[in-house]
Formats: C-alpha cells, sequence, structure tokens
C-alpha cells in the first residue's frame, strides 16, 4: 500500500511538474502576446498622434491663409466703398456744374434774343 501510495504520489508530483511547465510556457506566451499588443498599440498612437499634429498643422496654415483672404477682402470693400463716395461726390458737382450751366445758357439765350 505504501508503495502504492508513494508511486501514485509520484506520478501526482510528476503531473504537477508537467502542469506547471505547461502552465509557465503559456503564461510567457501570453506576456509576449501582451507585449506585442502594447508595441503596437504604442505605433498606432504615435501614427495617430502624428497624423493628427499634421492636421492641425495644416489647418493652422488654412486659418491664417482664409483671416489673411478677410482682411485683404475688408480693405478691398473699405477702398471700394470710398470710391463710391468719391463718385458719387463728383457726380454731385457734375450735376451742380451741369445745373449752373444750363441756367447760364438759359441766361445768356433770353439775353441773346433780347
Amino acid at each position: 500500500q505504501l508503495h502504492l501510495t508513494t508511486s501514485e504520489k509520484n506520478e501526482l508530483a510528476r503531473s504537477l511538474g508537467m502542469v506547471q511547465t505547461q502552465l509557465q510556457e503559456k503564461e510567457s506566451e501570453i506576456k509576449k502576446e501582451i507585449s506585442e499588443y502594447k508595441e503596437r498599440l504604442l505605433q498606432a498612437e504615435k501614427q495617430h498622434q502624428d497624423a493628427l499634429t499634421e492636421a492641425k498643422q495644416k489647418n493652422e496654415v488654412e486659418v491664417e491663409a482664409c483671416h489673411e483672404k478677410i482682411s485683404s477682402l475688408e480693405h478691398f470693400i473699405s477702398s471700394q466703398k470710398l470710391e463710391i463716395e468719391h463718385l458719387k461726390s463728383s457726380k454731385e458737382q457734375l450735376n451742380n456744374s451741369l445745373k449752373e450751366a444750363n441756367e447760364a445758357l438759359g441766361e445768356f439765350q433770353k439775353t441773346k434774343v433780347r
């Protein structure tokens, strides 16, 4: 009986040793996979961050170009408004001069008729 129990104990110890070895191998395999996944995640995060930075810089350049275009258009509109006011003033002066000339012509014709 003792010999049988000792034999069973030895068999169980051997089985336990095999299971422990398998578990250690599996643990090592899982740790390796986790390490690989972490590395891939870090690479993906870096690529994402790089793409984000590039897009942000591109947007900043586009926004600056839009601001410059808006400023240029505002300046153009302002100069056009001044030109319109100048043309209105010139038109008014010309209308006044024409009116005066017509009045003078009328007076001259009246004088000529007499």
